[in-house]
């Protein structure tokens, strides 16, 4: 059975941005922040853990010689209004990345995000996250991969700023990743899951 990930209570009463980020740089454990809240981050089951390995070696394959990068799981990145601190589990950045300050640990400019969904949290990233995710300027592409079949959610920004859900993508298809330019098969996504 895999581990069931719950996605814990509020840890503290309202903090401010600053306060947060204090208190996260002195921690062992990661949290995240949503508008002066702070959530204890739980682990990640061994489905989680293999996609997230086999999405960054598949694009960090590819975009070898290229002015993108894939950053894995321990990169925090905010939203322009800084009411929200999050651990996407894999980030596309593209060009020179942008840093929140001095510290190196924030990334202001991710181009795309990938979240694994589990039972426990994809309300969270199907919800909350998301909409804190479309504050990034930035950010194109946002990606939900499903840990219990083969499908992935995708929400894109238009050109006029809209975000847009696409079909799920399920079974033997591949899934455009429009700012790369990169089709990613679902079977090398997941590979050596199980799914």
């Amino acid at each position: 059975m895999d581990n069931l990930v719950k996605e814990p209570a509020p840890k503290y009463n309202f903090i401010s941005p600053k306060e947060y980020l204090e208190m996260e740089r002195a921690s062992d454990e990661k949290h995240e922040y949503f508008d002066g809240q702070v959530y204890n981050m739980s682990g990640a089951s061994l489905k989680h853990i293999k996609i997230a390995v086999n999405l960054t070696i598949q694009i960090g394959k590819f975009l070898e010689d290229k002015e993108c990068n894939v950053l894995a799981e321990n990169m925090r990145t905010t939203n322009a209004d800084r009411s929200s601190y999050m651990y996407p589990d894999v980030i596309i950045v593209c060009g020179k990345e942008e840093l929140e300050d001095d510290k190196f640990d924030t990334l202001l400019n991710p181009a795309v995000i990938f979240e694994i969904l589990s039972p426990s949290t994809q309300n969270v990233d199907k919800g909350r996250k998301l909409l804190y995710y479309q504050l990034i300027p930035s950010l194109k592409e946002y990606f939900m991969i499903d840990t219990i079949k083969q499908r992935i959610y995708i929400v894109k920004k238009q050109p006029d700023g809209k975000w847009v859900y696409n079909t799920p993508v399920e079974g033997d298809k591949s899934i455009l990743i429009e700012t790369i330019q990169f089709n990613l098969p679902l079977s090398a996504i997941y590979k050596g899951t199980g799914i």
